[in-house]
């Protein structure tokens, strides 16, 4: 089986949707900019501003990782990552989509002696809690990953843990306990490894933003505790940087999926939906939440004109959501481009048992002659890529763009290609758009105002700000 990731995109054409979707000549008319944009994120590149484009090479680092986790295993039961957002959701796909769907419920002899892994990326105490009750921190690996090492939810649960881990292991053990991600030079998670508590660490890039950093140690460390191979996967990436060296659209599928999304945003499209028909890949449409959102929701572009764009990304999952959310894609408004991620083979197949009939008139009006239910012989593979096929031929019978991004399997290989497509299109995306898909100053004011909540040094005038419109809240607020 060819083993190369492909985007079928189709069903974003006006050949196949009718005037909702886009024409050949509008992507060829856009085809000198996108050389343009190529290039600019090859510039980009060379002058080391976009490392997340230098990861999948970054092989004798991932090795390291490897090496690190394969020696020191049989020390732990339970791995624990401390992050949020970008430090969390790329962790959290990468073991939904290559560990088993109820890895945490495995023994210890069935998972290779491998860790559990737990992501508690909030700081809702009951969550936090309830895990704390579930493990065992004597046989507990704990990572802390913040690239600025400042990062308050993170610190906020680190210490929690922290503070119990000494209560159970003592002072002099609890580094054996933690390992930290985070910038080589600044942030107090480095001051913490520089005070000489010998805590096993590894660097987050200064060039590479969280949400682009699952290929870096912030997704690798986890990954390989969970007997994940980094290897592989950084394998994948490689394969899709090459097949995206072309400044051909025709060529590229990063480059492709862009102007997809690009030429369909401005006709009206600006809800993106990812729909994955595997729930090994759920975490995949969470983690590009995240990507797309904060990459390209933007106030201002590059001349600092307000243009306030970018399309809001939703997850929706195969066959789940056709019970929920279908109804909305295929008679609500026209304002949605669908991406569905389309598996070829899955790692299990399951068998429909043959079942009789139950002798009742209304199972005898499909045929009489035929006494078993339509469903046995089949098998849920059947069913489920039915469904997707279904779902899809309406969807465009509707006139509703939707393309197709299609794995031959869920592998280490599939998914790095996979990763590193969507991280592409969404740098492609920015510069198409003309705005800076690598900041996020939309996220730092609620970082500001909630530091002078809590009381931080440095945040005095914004504590007296909010006071004042707390005040004037509560006397004019309106609650039934």
């Amino acid at each position: 089986m060819d083993q190369q990731l492909k985007l079928d995109y189709s069903n974003c054409l006006k050949e196949f949707v009718g005037n909702e979707g886009i024409s050949t000549e509008e992507i060829e008319a856009l085809k000198s900019k996108l050389q343009t944009t190529h290039s600019e994120v090859l510039n980009k590149k060379s002058a080391g501003q976009l490392g997340f484009m230098e990861l999948p090479y970054k092989v004798d680092e991932a090795k390291k990782i490897r090496q690190f986790a394969v020696k020191n295993k049989n020390r732990y039961d339970d791995f624990i990552v401390i992050g949020i957002g970008g430090s969390a959701l790329g962790n959290t796909a990468l073991q939904q989509s290559l560990r088993h769907t109820y890895w945490n419920l495995l023994n210890r002899k069935s998972r290779k002696n491998w860790l559990r892994l737990f992501v508690p990326d909030n700081v809702d105490p009951t969550l936090l809690s309830d895990l704390l009750e579930s493990v065992n921190l004597k046989r507990t690996l704990i990572n802390i990953i913040s690239k600025s090492g400042t990062t308050a939810e993170c610190l906020a649960n680190f210490f929690v843990i922290k503070d119990k881990l000494i209560k159970k292991v003592g002072r002099k053990k609890y580094p054996d306990h933690v390992i930290i991600t985070t910038d080589k030079e600044k942030g107090y998670l480095r001051e913490l490894v520089k005070s000489g508590e010998s805590i096993a660490n590894f660097v987050v890039p200064p060039n590479v933003g969280g949400r682009f950093s699952v290929l870096s140690p912030v997704g690798l460390v986890s990954a390989a505790w969970t007997g994940i191979n980094i290897m592989k996967l950084l394998a994948g990436a490689q394969e899709m940087d090459k097949k995206c060296s072309s400044n051909d659209v025709q060529k590229n599928p990063a480059l492709m999926y862009s102007a997809l999304q690009y030429l369909l945003y401005w006709k009206g499209k600006k809800t993106s939906v990812m729909m994955p028909y595997s729930n090994s890949l759920y975490g995949i449409a969470d983690w590009f939440r995240q990507l797309w959102a904060e990459s390209l929701g933007k106030k201002t572009n590059r001349k600092n004109e307000t243009v306030n764009v970018g399309p809001t990304p939703i997850k929706s999952l195969g066959a789940t959501d056709q019970h929920s959310q279908v109804q909305l894609y295929i008679e609500g408004p026209y304002d949605k481009i669908i991406t569905f991620l389309s598996v070829e083979k899955f790692r299990n197949t399951v068998k429909i048992p043959k079942i009789d009939k139950l002798d009742n008139p209304a199972d005898k009006l499909d045929n009489p002659a035929d006494k078993s239910h339509y469903l046995g012989g089949h098998s849920l593979n059947e069913l489920l890529k039915s469904e997707e096929q279904a779902t899809r031929l309406a969807l465009t019978q509707q006139g509703r763009p939707n393309c197709s991004i299609i794995l031959p399997e869920i592998n280490e290989s599939s998914i790095g290609q996979l990763i590193y497509m969507l991280e592409l299109a969404t740098a492609y995306a920015g510069e198409l758009f003309d705005i800076n898909a690598f900041d996020q100053p939309g996220v730092e004011l609620g970082k500001q105002l909630t530091y002078a909540l809590l009381g931080r040094p440095g945040y005095e005038d914004k504590k007296k700000e909010l006071l004042d419109h707390f005040n004037s809240y509560d006397k004019n607020k309106k609650v039934i």
